[in-house]
């Protein structure tokens, strides 16, 4: 078996080697298969940033010195991607200077050739060791991210970071665009923390009445103000122990704002109408879709009670930074759309899975659900068609042909115009077309045009 191409298995740790030196990539995918790694190599930076994107090391091991991206360019850019992944640095040209600037800038060791086997192991198992627990693939756990589909490089990302902040008690802020799955990402967070096992509750600040927000988060007595027939227990109590959502935080009015300030500090609630305060355990998970720091520039958000929400931020990226997951959520969609109307529709033509792919997607997840449902609703074929989508797009930039397409139709509706008028007299229309008779029949054969049924009319 070749030792840089062992049989996956899920239950190894993968480590990824970088270095332009083909007996050394052997070498090193020897030693480290031997240990029971599943071992992948890449002979130059490019490449590994190309393997990066299906492979999914724990672990990347570069040398530095390599033509044209060097190892600690190479680690800036997985720092950028995939933050949790340690990178080891080899070279035959270490110093002491050199190897306290890598890890002072995040490397997490420095390796100087030639080294021994055992060294190398001993520093591939610290740097495995450890990786947050959540990671290390012998240990996952996936049920708590089942309903999150997808498979791009930079939703595992933020899936292995959500996973590592669920297990702490720090308020979160999602920040992303509308329609992106904001509430999917909360729920997934609370099921991977500890209090999965206690109530997840979920609430749209700017679907609610400012007249309302406090009754629905704080509850109220009876007789607090008109129609309140009867105490009402509000959702910070009602998910005590659990986890409370706050969707489109961004909205709330600012004189509620200071209400919930003063919740979050003292872990407390008064009903509407009552003297007396409840302790509440509730773990804040908050998101929007605006731009918090300028709302505190325009003085329509606290500072205080953003530093208070968002001491841990996750950005959830929009549909059209992960095209990939396009066809999943696609035929995800599709499926449950025929199961629920019992039609018979087997899946996407080619042109039209091209064009979901291509979109621009301004509304995201939630606009690629509508279009499938729309598309299932209107098709009479087993294949969704290019047209139907374009059609559910409603974008009219979309539908236009390509050149090729549009100086065909041209074409055809020319040659047809000219042996209308000549009444299929070709030596007439070629001339009218300034084209000899030959070239122009073989236009007539490149459409499909018979001079003798124009004569006919």
């Amino acid at each position: 078996m070749n030792p840089l191409s062992p049989t996956t298995d899920s239950s190894k740790n993968k480590i990824l080697i970088v270095d332009d030196d083909p007996s050394l990539l052997r070498l090193l995918g020897i030693r480290l298969s031997a240990a029971d790694y599943h071992v992948e190599s890449a002979k130059n930076a490019k490449i590994a940033l190309g393997r990066l994107e299906s492979f999914h090391p724990h672990l990347v091991i570069s040398d530095l010195k390599m033509e044209g991206m060097d190892g600690m360019a190479l680690f800036e850019q997985i720092r950028a991607r995939h933050p949790h992944i340690p990178v080891i640095i080899m070279t035959a040209h270490g110093t002491i200077p050199d190897a306290i600037n890598a890890t002072k800038q995040g490397v997490f060791s420095f390796l100087t050739k030639p080294f021994e086997s055992k060294e190398l192991l001993e520093v591939v198992q610290e740097a495995i060791r450890l990786q947050p627990a959540e990671l290390n693939h012998n240990q996952v756990d996936n049920q708590w991210r089942d309903k999150i589909i997808s498979r791009s490089t930079v939703m595992e990302s933020l899936l292995q970071q959500s996973k590592q902040v669920a297990k702490s008690d720090f308020s979160l802020l999602i920040h992303s665009q509308s329609g992106t799955g904001k509430e999917l990402l909360a729920k997934a967070i609370h099921l991977a923390s500890p209090r999965y096992d206690q109530k997840f509750t979920a609430i749209n600040c700017a679907a609610i009445p400012e007249q309302l927000l406090e009754s629905e988060l704080f509850g109220h007595t009876k007789g607090a103000f008109t129609g309140a027939e009867k105490n009402h227990i509000g959702l910070f109590q009602a998910t005590d122990g659990g986890t409370l959502f706050l969707d489109e935080i961004g909205d709330m009015p600012m004189n509620f704002q200071v209400k919930l300030l003063r919740t979050l500090q003292e872990r407390e609630v008064r009903p509407v109408g009552s003297s007396q305060n409840i302790k509440v355990d509730v773990r804040i998970i908050s998101a929007t879709h605006k731009n918090l720091q300028q709302a505190i520039i325009d003085k329509t958000f606290r500072e205080d009670l953003y530093y208070r929400l968002n001491v841990v931020e996750l950005v959830l990226p929009p549909l059209s930074e992960r095209r990939e997951d396009i066809p999943l959520l696609a035929q995800h969609f599709l499926t449950r759309s025929t199961e629920q109307s019992h039609i018979n529709i087997s899946g996407f033509s080619q042109e039209a899975m091209e064009v979901l792919i291509s979109a621009d997607w301004p509304g995201n997840i939630r606009q690629l659900q509508n279009v499938v449902e729309q598309t299932v609703a209107l098709s009479t074929e087993p294949l969704l068609s290019e047209m139907l989508v374009r059609n559910a797009l409603r974008d009219k930039t979309a539908i236009l042909p390509s050149f090729v397409q549009a100086r065909d139709k041209f074409e055809r509706d020319y040659l047809a115009k000219l042996l209308k008028i000549t009444a299929g007299n070709v030596s007439q229309a070629a001339k009218i077309a300034q084209r000899n008779r030959t070239e122009f029949y073989k236009l007539l054969n490149r459409h499909h045009l018979s001079a003798e049924a124009f004569r006919s009319e």
